[in-house]
């Protein structure tokens, strides 16, 4: 570091400001939650009114165009910009304190992702006021989302996700760069607690999955905007290219979305049940295994495409084995509860709750991997319920258990439990209610991604059913709101609420701007466990007391995503005064970046010691 840097003041922010211009991963954390938060919201207020039109036969809540629209926006709503930011959200608050860390690797390509993510899934969402959404469906498959059959909402589509799609790339690169140089001395791989792994294979499956949406986006830009051809038949193109490009990625990044809730289950039920993880070896290279499996099964979307018999069976196959790793999880944790001092604060209520729930979908998931079967249940009702128990009853309810669990840990302050508890029981039953019904529809032959169903299908009570859970679902989703806002005026947090295990409850909450006063010498596993059980009342500490380097906050992330926003309406209404505009924003904040350095600032030891954070 420049000599002059130890010399420079902290500076001073506050406000609005500090939050535009920070590269501190804690505020980052609450930043990415509260966007992936509105946009969750808007998720679910786009399935309302998918159900509510569903709710009886030849109903007309809203036309077919409309619900077109609300299908598309509400799959690449919550899977792009609902639950991939709350992941984020955990991966930033937890990670670099699982780790000893004092920061990631990378805090400006932190925030730089933060931004664009944000600034890309406001860009689609602009698509609902100016002329409509995109409406091919989440997956967009060509040629239906070609201009021949589709308006511009698909121009927004593309653009919006490439933006995002490139921050949650650049996050994946800074966690795999930090996981892997930035761990405290004695934490060695098979040392780290179980979230950080999976934080760490999920990082790894964005390197490799998210390139192959990227390549497809571009070459769909391509077809739409610029007369190319490459997915247009009648001019030599190839509609299953998009379909191969789509899903290479669209499988992995099922399990970048439900790797973390593995990860987060781990931890809950471990520090619940007062055991360490029952065979946290193999948990380990499970969940490597899954996400080299990951990318081995994409096909089995495609069953019904016409690949032949040798590919069905293959792709069949490695859908089988994937089930392997998993069910190792399952086992696992049930194991570790087995004899543990079990407690049930809400927390562990959605981590005990997931488990059922999750192999209920990865039943009906391997039933899909047969693929004579798959024929029949293709495009039917009983995939959206399989998909469903997966994300919802799986992935989301492993994030509401990480946020109740880690919330006094990021806030400082303590959910109530009362609330809590109202908040699990209504969503978990509505949850049920709506997606168990599905199964029985789609066995009966209901199509998915239909605005209307006739009289006189026996489609008419598991749908009506099917829409009333949904109200328990949004019963669930605003107590947890009422809560924040309720836990925002409660009691403060201690360091450690839960009688943890791992690091991040050695330090206060919320914890101070640099982390650790002192970084951690780790001994072991549950490295706060080993110096409980010694007799210790903190971490020994690997280094003396000094002062410590922290890096500037920057504007520039938050200015290149504006200039990449301004650039996405340039490309989308052929202006291109306005795409040069925008182009020129974000390639002068890069070049403004390149060459001014940044020497940061140094905390210094007497204010470190003036705040009592002595390690």
């Amino acid at each position: 570091m420049s000599a002059h840097a130890s010399h420079a003041p902290a500076p001073k922010r506050s406000g609005l400001w500090d939050w535009l211009t920070t590269v501190d991963h804690k505020k980052i954390a609450i930043l990415y939650l509260i966007a992936g938060g509105i946009f969750f919201l808007a998720g679910g207020f786009e399935a309302l009114l998918i159900r509510l039109q569903l709710m009886y036969p030849e109903s007309q809540v809203v036309g077919a165009g409309l619900f077109n629209e609300l299908i598309t926006m509400h799959g690449t709503t919550m899977i792009f910009l609902a639950v991939m930011p709350v992941i984020f959200a955990l991966m930033n608050a937890v990670v670099p304190l699982q780790i000893g860390a004092r920061d990631v690797a990378f805090p400006f390509v932190n925030a730089l992702g933060f931004w664009l993510f944000f600034f890309g899934g406001l860009l689609l969402n602009t698509s609902w006021f100016l002329g409509g959404a995109p409406d091919a469906g989440w997956t967009s498959y060509t040629t239906l989302a070609l201009n021949q059959y589709s308006g511009r909402g698909v121009d927004f589509y593309v653009l919006g996700l490439q933006i995002a799609g490139l921050g949650t790339l650049i996050g994946g690169i800074n966690f795999l760069v930090t996981i892997i140089n930035m761990r405290a001395p004695g934490m060695t791989f098979m040392r780290m607690p179980m979230f950080t792994w999976a934080s760490f294979v999920t990082s790894g499956l964005i390197l490799f999955a998210f390139p192959a949406i990227t390549v497809g986006l571009v070459l769909l830009m391509f077809d739409r905007l610029f007369g190319g051809n490459f997915f247009n038949p009648d001019a030599g193109g190839n509609v299953i290219i998009w379909e191969h490009l789509f899903w290479i990625f669209g499988h992995p990044e099922v399990y970048i979305l439900i790797l973390p809730a593995f990860g987060i289950i781990s931890e809950v039920v471990s520090t619940f049940s007062k055991k360490r993880l029952f065979g946290y070896s193999s948990m380990v290279f499970a969940t490597a295994l899954i996400g080299f499996l990951g990318f081995m099964v994409w096909a089995h979307h495609m069953f019904t495409t016409g690949l032949g018999a040798i590919a069905n069976t293959l792709f069949g196959l490695a859908t089988m084995l994937i089930a392997v790793p998993t069910g190792i999880k399952i086992f696992n944790w049930l194991l570790t509860m087995w004899g543990g001092q079990i407690t049930f604060p809400t927390a562990n209520l959605w981590a005990v709750g997931f488990i059922p729930t999750f192999t209920i979908g990865g039943m009906t998931g391997v039933m899909l991997a047969v693929p004579p079967a798959d024929y029949q249940y293709h495009d039917s009702y009983f995939v959206v319920a399989h998909f469903h128990y997966v994300i919802v009853g799986g992935l989301v309810s492993g994030l509401f258990a990480g946020l109740y669990y880690w919330w006094p840990k990021m806030f400082g302050k303590m959910l109530n439990e009362k609330l809590g508890k109202w908040n699990f029981w209504t969503f978990f039953i509505g949850f049920h209610l709506t997606f168990f019904p599905q199964h029985f529809l789609g066995l009966m032959g209901m199509p998915r991604r239909v605005y209307t169903f006739l009289k006189g299908q026996d489609l008419d009570v598991g749908n009506f059913i099917s829409t009333i859970g949904v109200f328990g679902m949004t019963i669930g989703t605003i107590l947890f709101l009422v809560n924040v806002v309720v836990s925002a005026k409660g009691k403060r947090a201690v360091a450690d609420p839960w009688d943890g295990r791992t690091l991040e409850w050695t330090i206060p909450s919320p914890p101070p701007e640099y982390n650790f006063a002192q970084t951690p010498l780790v001994r072991g596993l549950d490295a706060f466990w080993i110096e409980k059980m010694a007799g210790n009342k903190g971490m020994t500490p690997a280094e003396p007391l000094g002062d410590i380097h922290m890096p500037s906050p920057s504007f520039l992330p938050f200015l290149m995503s504006v200039g990449l926003f301004i650039a996405g309406y340039g490309f989308m209404y052929h202006n291109y005064v306005v795409v040069v505009i925008g182009l020129l924003v974000t390639f002068g904040c890069m070049f403004a970046r390149s060459v001014k350095d940044d020497p940061g600032y140094h905390i210094h030891e007497d204010e470190i010691e003036e705040k009592g954070v002595k390690a």
